[in-house]
């Protein structure tokens, strides 16, 4: 099944058009996005029989929102990729073998964070950066999850930037992760969720990013170091995860902090990003409010 939300409505969606989801129900599911998930598996098992009226409205998909606008919880994890932990610990100067964390590196981003596939990105200052993230979707109540059982409490899967203020994430002591990635726009997600059951193999899928035309980064979630199971198993034994929390599941190498010199967003630039399967965000990048064209200039296009 892939679900999306059109003008704060559910809609079902079929390759290039979407229908309205509770006039295609008859009433039977709530056009409201945040009532999905109190009936999430029996719309689950609905949609695989639904015959779709040739003659409902027929919605573009260019309306597309973001499809879980208020999760309860929303997760992020950091360090997930080796290649992204290895690029990491060379700008630092580390020489040798880069060891690999023995537990995710895990914080949140705030819900009012995030936005649309197609909403713009509005820049605090000028050292922003991207993350692609596959997006996890809990879809069941997960308290102390065994891996083994982790997949049946994902409802979706979609696709997600985890848009980094790098000066304020890193900088002092007690780096602040959770403020530096949570200005508003700061997670754009979408297009739409996709069901599990979709994919061949939901632990094995491309995702990437591109910058005006400019791949920055390419990668397979089979690469995290941490997956998917492991991470749900790991987060709801400390916290239970509620349906409809999010999990930004980390990025691959590639982002611009890194870069020699670094490279971060500009006024004027298209970040697309996606992910094989679900699809992909357009997100244009604009100056926000605060935002001046000469503060703190360290990257270059």
């Amino acid at each position: 099944m892939r679900l999306g939300v059109i003008a704060n409505r559910l809609v079902l969606v079929d390759q290039d058009t979407a229908v309205d989801l509770e006039q295609a129900s008859k009433g039977r599911f709530p056009a409201d996005p945040e009532r999905v998930f109190d009936t999430w598996d029996a719309l689950v098992e609905w949609a695989a029989t639904h015959t779709w009226d040739e003659e409902q409205e027929r919605l573009p998909l260019d309306g597309l929102e973001n499809p879980v606008p208020a999760p309860r919880q929303v997760f992020g994890i950091g360090a997930n990729y080796r290649d992204h932990l290895e690029e990491a610990a060379r700008a630092q100067g580390h020489q040798g073998e880069i060891p690999v964390p023995g537990t995710p590196l895990i914080f949140t981003k705030f819900r009012t964070s995030l936005t649309g596939p197609h909403d713009p990105i509005p820049l605090p200052t000028r050292n922003v950066d991207w993350e692609v993230e596959l997006v996890v979707v809990i879809g069941r109540h997960a308290d102390h999850v065994a891996e083994k059982d982790a997949w049946s409490h994902v409802a979706a899967l979609t696709v997600g930037q985890d848009i980094s203020e790098r000066v304020m994430q890193l900088a002092g002591i007690a780096p602040q992760f959770s403020m530096g990635k949570s200005f508003p726009g700061f997670g754009p997600m979408g297009p739409v969720l996709v069901t599990p059951d979709e994919f061949d193999d939901p632990d094995n899928l491309e995702i990437g990013c591109s910058l005006d035309g400019r791949v920055m980064q390419r990668g397979r979630t089979s690469d995290l170091i941490f997956s998917v199971p492991e991470l749900i198993a790991h987060i709801s034994g400390v916290t239970p995860l509620l349906p409809g929390d999010v999990i930004f599941t980390g990025t691959p190498a590639g982002v611009g902090v890194f870069r020699e010199p670094p490279v971060f967003l500009r006024p004027g630039d298209t970040l697309v990003t996606w992910v094989e399967g679900i699809g992909e965000l357009r997100n244009p990048v604009a100056a926000g409010p605060g935002y001046s064209a000469t503060d703190n200039e360290k990257g270059e296009k």
